[in-house]
């Protein structure tokens, strides 16, 4: 009660800080929504802030892009016109000074220049200025009658040397007989112009005539012979004139920027800024604009490496906001707001669930504790039951090994009896709570599938016979001989699957038929679309209003009919040609999956049963436990160990008519190595005499004419097939072999086919064929009945009555007596008690159990087969007695004692085993030492606990194996066997 209590207010106390923490989340909504609103605005003034950043990116990308492209446009024609230029200056030299006389005058230069203007745009007018020196002076005024004049119109001074313009466009003939060499401006353009050989510009001034701002271009005109490669000096001394020109810029720009689209949006400036500190405005405002706003400034390059010029872009205006700055902040603010309210929904409807959610943990919670307190209760229950029936059961194996009278032996058998039946129960029970855990494993061993159907069958022989029902199996020719999975737990399924069908069926029959499910699936879709002569899948019926099933009786399941049944059974060359193209891969793959079936004719389920079937300790009806008695736990186990298989199971059901419970199951195929390895022990356990031999089987009934032939076939035995004792007394008759093995050896009818009255006849007639010398010898007459009262009936016409269900082995043994056949024993096949007497005879068991009843039926069982026994109580004892060299062959060790568990021990022992171990090695010398076998005494775990988590405990601690409690002679011989044969005797080296 103190730990119940002191449980609940941990829970109250968790429970109160749950709520504590959902009322403080609810105390920061208001805050969160604040913070949300603050930030849904930061949000829009952040996408208003881009998309200005954006509109402002995106307009100075456009002002770039037009001011670059009128300073190109610009500079490319300033180089046009430069070109021209140059190329005047070269016609100048050629034609004026090679000549002689000249052949260039002023009027034939005007005419020329007008003529060319148009490749010269730049400029407003161009005129040639001749170098004269001092003493050339006088001689050049007479030649052209004219006085030199200075730019202020007088007559020109005595100076180092002159540039008088000998020829002039009309547009600046203003400048006609000027010394250029004047002006302080132009004479220093003139001496840069013939030192570099490039084109010089002056500063911006007012032109003569337009007024306009514009500038002198100045070009040298040297003598044709002066070299590519010449110097200052050389160029000094080679100018023969300079050629010049007047460039009116703003013309220029104006008549460009009038060309070019966008000429609204933006203002243009042209600079000089040779004097960086006092830029001299070419075009547009004659001081530099310092106004914030865009700018983009554009270099020009006019090929005057002495002075920079750059072009100056501005917006008119200030570029306006787009309307998206204004409609994206505001539908990201709505968004923003709408986002918030589903965030505050979600969030009231997250606490809600939330709130659900806790209180569901609390009842999970409770429930996994009250599955695991389910799941201990049954693991202690059935530990506890178990530990007394080991008892109950040993000493009722001992009380049979005495002398009773029939009635005492009676008593006792059935007392046993009950007791296995009640330990099935409580490993239905553990094997259901083992799986709920996750603990439930399957083994992967190798093994006969038709064997281990065939002693399925045979467990349930009295019921049968009490019935007069058929129970038969057939397995198909396809499924492979050896197959690698859990036997045990397969033979589980159809166990309790079988069970379920003979206790609810009165009359007819049970069939068991394993098919592989790709072919199963294959001859089941022929059988319903179109194979089936015009029955539309439904079983066909024969004569009186039978049905052509096993025993006649109407089955649930119509897919299962004799048309699909003879596909599988008379059909099986066409069935393997058929996949052999269409699933040669699947069938070559190492996993094969089994559909087994489980066929009854009784009392069916109810309709409004069938959707809790597999629900574990679900009964059909209240009345069914009381009058077929059960759990109903065993199709639930069936259903998960089908599932764990990698199969599945399900199930069809007519009341009144019957059920047909339906599993599948994946197995992988045995190796050859696994099949050489078990071959012998699983599958040659079928004798090999009556191979070759031939028998007649006269049965009227398709399906278990074929089950027989089956079971016959598996012995070797040829078998044909008659529908009445007429036809095979005439097939006997006809036979004409020679030899007495092509001969039928036998004949095998069936009780339902047998008529006294009509067929005694038939019978004198095959005695009269072998008086007349017809007939060699008589065919042996074997009649197959259903109930021990046939087998009396009509034992003394038949040479043998064999009961059903038939059985490979069974029919082997009847006919063995039968034909005097003789069949060589296999070491195989020995008695187990007698081969397990041989293993322990003479051998010293040390049993370990703080039970005196345990250590009673352990000491009794192991005596019974020729064991030394020593009994102890404790582990201390235990590791008393184990001390190396001791003579104990194996040490059967129980795992719950008190004191000093039977874990604890064993890891003693083993720690004592390493120390005498290690302290032998060193005894001896390399040579014995690599023969010196160390003590490992071999230790077997007892208990009632068979759970796979005690398992690994065994393991790990150090023991060699497992014995379950109570332990029968099947698991005692299987552990000895494995552990005792062989061991070494340590004491020996």
């Amino acid at each position: 009660m103190g730990s119940s209590s002191k449980l609940g207010e941990e829970e109250k106390v968790a429970g109160g800080m749950e709520k504590g923490k959902y009322a403080a989340t609810r105390g920061w909504r208001p805050l969160a929504a604040v913070a949300w609103v603050a930030a849904a605005l930061a949000c829009s003034a952040a996408v208003h802030w881009q998309l200005r950043v954006e509109t402002m990116e995106r307009a100075e990308q456009r002002l770039v892009s037009m001011c670059d492209e009128r300073a190109r446009m610009l500079q490319e024609q300033f180089g046009v016109t430069v070109n021209h230029v140059h190329a005047l200056a070269i016609l100048i030299s050629i034609f004026h000074f090679e000549k002689n006389p000249s052949a260039i005058d002023q009027d034939t230069f005007a005419k020329y220049t007008a003529m060319t203007s148009f490749e010269r745009p730049l400029l407003n007018g161009i005129a040639y200025a001749q170098r004269i020196f001092p003493h050339e002076k006088e001689m050049f005024e007479r030649q052209h009658g004219w006085i030199m004049k200075t730019m202020n119109r007088e007559g020109a001074p005595l100076q180092d040397e002159y540039a008088p313009v000998i020829f002039s466009q009309d547009t600046v003939s203003y400048l006609a007989r000027m010394d250029m060499m004047s002006g302080e401006e132009d004479r220093e353009n003139i001496l840069r112009a013939r030192t570099t050989g490039k084109p010089v510009l002056t500063n911006p001034f007012r032109l003569l005539g337009s007024n306009h701002l514009g500038v002198v271009l100045t070009f040298a005109v040297y003598r044709p012979d002066l070299p590519a490669d010449a110097s200052v000096e050389q160029r000094v001394e080679a100018t023969a004139g300079y050629l010049g020109g007047a460039f009116d810029v703003e013309s220029l720009v104006e008549n460009l920027l009038s060309k070019l689209a966008g000429n609204q949006d933006i203002l243009v400036n042209v600079y000089d800024v040779t004097n960086a500190s006092e830029p001299m405005a070419m075009y547009g405002s004659q001081t530099p604009d310092d106004k914030p706003g865009l700018l983009h400034v554009s270099m020009l390059d006019f090929g005057d490496p002495f002075r920079r010029h750059e072009m100056r872009c501005r917006y008119r205006q200030k570029p306006p906001m787009p309307w998206s700055a204004i409609s994206n902040p505001l539908g990201t603010f709505v968004i923003w707001m709408l986002v918030g309210y589903i965030i505050c929904a979600a969030w009231s409807r997250y606490d809600k669930v939330t709130e659900d959610c806790r209180k569901m943990e609390e009842l999970k919670t409770q429930a996994e504790a009250a599955d695991v307190a389910k799941s201990q209760f049954l693991a202690t229950v059935s530990h506890e039951i178990r530990t007394p029936m080991n008892g109950v059961l040993g000493m009722l194996d001992m009380l049979l090994g005495t002398d009773l009278t029939m009635t005492q032996k009676d008593f006792a058998q059935t007392a046993q009896n009950c007791g296995k039946e009640l330990i099935k129960l409580i490993n239905d029970v553990l094997d259901r709570a083992k799986f709920e855990a996750g603990r439930l494993e399957l083994e992967a061993v190798p093994f006969d599938l038709r064997s281990l159907l065939d002693d399925v069958i045979s467990l349930f022989p009295s019921k049968l016979r009490e019935k007069s029902i058929e129970l038969a199996v057939f397995v198909c020719d396809d499924v492979p001989k050896l197959v690698i999975g859990d036997p045990c737990r397969f033979r589980q399924i159809v166990t309790n699957l079988v069970n379920n069908a003979v206790k609810f069926t009165e009359r007819g029959h049970v069939f068991v038929r394993v098919s592989l499910a790709e072919n199963s699936n294959v001859e089941a879709s022929r059988a319903l679309n179109g194979t089936l002569n015009g029955k539309d899948g439904k079983v066909e019926s024969i004569a009186n209003g039978a049905f052509n099933t096993l025993s006649g009786f109407q089955a649930a399941d119509e897919r299962n009919s004799w048309e699909y049944f003879k596909l599988l059974v008379s059909d099986k060359e066409l069935l393997s040609d058929k996949l052999e193209g269409e699933s040669s891969d699947r069938m070559d793959a190492d996993h094969v999956t089994l559909m087994i079936s489980i066929e009854d004719t009784g009392v069916g389920i109810p309709l409004h049963a069938q959707d809790r079937v597999f629900t574990p300790f679900m009964q059909a009806d209240s009345s069914t436990s009381r009058n077929y008695g059960g759990t109903g736990i065993g199709l639930s186990i069936s259903k998960c160990l089908a599932e764990l298989m990698g199969g599945q199971i399900s199930f069809t059901s007519r009341p009144s008519i019957g059920s047909t419970f339906t599993f599948s199951a994946v197995v992988k195929r045995a190796s050859k190595d696994t099949s050489s390895d078990s071959e012998k022990s699983l599958c040659e356990a079928l004798p090999s005499a009556f191979r070759g031999m031939k028998a007649i089987l006269v049965d009227g009934k398709p399906v278990r004419s074929a089950v027989t032939t089956y079971h016959l076939n598996r012995l070797g035995i040829i078998v044909q097939v008659v529908n009445n004792l007429s036809m095979g007394i005439q097939s006997v008759g006809q036979n004409g072999a020679t030899k007495l093995r092509e001969k039928p050896s036998m004949l095998f009818i069936e009780n339902d086919i047998w008529r006294p009255e009509a067929d005694i006849q038939l019978l004198n007639r095959i005695h009269t064929l072998r008086r007349n010398g017809q007939m060699h010898e008589l065919p042996k007459l074997i009649l197959l009945v259903t109930s021990e009262a046939d087998k009396d009936k009509y034992g003394s016409t038949f040479n043998t009555v064999m009961c059903k269900p038939i059985r490979a082995s069974t029919i082997a043994s009847c006919l063995q007596q039968l034909l005097r056949v003789e069949i060589p024993e296999r070491k195989e096949n020995q008695n187990r008690p007698s081969f397990l007497r041989s293993l322990l005879v003479g051998k010293n068991i040390l049993v370990v159990d703080d039970n005196k009843v345990n250590l009673r039926v352990a000491q009794a069982a192991l005596k019974k087969y020729g064991a030394k026994v020593h009994c102890v109580e404790s582990g201390k004892d235990a590791i008393s007695l184990l001390q190396p060299p001791h003579c104990f062959d194996a040490c059967f060790m129980d795992v719950q004692m008190p004191e000093m568990d039977g874990f604890e021990a064993t890891r003693q022992i083993r720690e004592i085993e390493k120390k005498a171990n290690e302290a032998k090695k060193e005894q001896l010398t390399s040579a014995e030492a690599s023969t010196f076998v160390e003590w490992h005494l071999p230790v077997l775990a007892m208990t009632a606990d068979v759970i796979q988590a005690t398992y690994e405990e065994c393991l790990k601690s150090g023991m060699d194996g497992y014995v379950s409690k109570p332990f029968d002679e099947q698991q005692l011989y299987q552990a000895v066997s494995r552990l005792v044969v062989g061991t070494p005797d340590p004491a020996a080296s």
